[in-house]
């Protein structure tokens, strides 16, 4: 199978980069690595960790998303139900808390979820935020299947399972690969 290392950057959608920017890095204390595109099409980057970013693209039609619970159905399309932030420890995440209270920003009291703990919120754009500390001593390989109905495919196991998908019968060849250039590689700075 592949080896993954981990997400790169998850893409949301602002109509106000501004006021999504204020959140995001004054309010919640990431960095705005970078950016490129012109008013009614942007693409913003902010740091997470080293290795992990938020994107915004600020297109001037997107209006905040209908408000809703994490976690509750809903009818019609729909994509993205909310996005869970790890932070260091549990002192971290009573700091952000604390934060979101002080600039009058709506926040749930703390949740034990057995291997995290967690706080809701949601930014500028409506979307559905959870913070979240890892409980020590608790490891993720103890979380188990529990619905007491679960899908014919589920009921496969863990595992991901062979000949489900075609194989790959004529790979690429190495020399014959090409890899073109984008427009994010404009962002980076001048190597010297």
């Amino acid at each position: 199978m592949f080896k993954y290392t981990g997400i790169n950057h998850i893409a949301l959608a602002t109509g106000d980069m501004d006021s999504t920017i204020r959140f995001w890095r004054d309010l919640l204390g990431m960095r705005l690595i970078g950016g490129y595109g012109k008013p009614g099409n942007r693409q913003y980057f902010l740091g997470l960790t080293d290795n992990v970013l938020i994107s915004f693209f600020e297109w001037p039609e997107v209006k905040p998303v209908p408000d809703k619970d994490p976690g509750r159905p809903v009818k019609g399309p729909f994509s993205l139900d909310h996005v869970a932030i790890e932070v260091k420890d549990e002192e971290e995440l009573w700091k952000i808390k604390e934060s979101l209270e002080a600039a009058n920003v709506w926040v749930s009291e703390v949740i034990d979820n057995g291997f995290i703990h967690s706080i809701f919120s949601t930014d500028p754009n409506n979307i559905q935020l959870e913070f979240c500390s890892r409980v020590e001593g608790v490891n993720m390989d103890e979380l188990k299947m529990i619905d007491s109905h679960p899908t014919p495919t589920a009921l496969e196991g863990p595992e991901p399972q062979a000949d489900k998908w075609p194989p790959v019968k004529n790979p690429l060849p190495p020399d014959e690969r090409k890899i073109y250039p984008g427009e994010l590689k404009k962002m980076l700075k001048d190597k010297k």
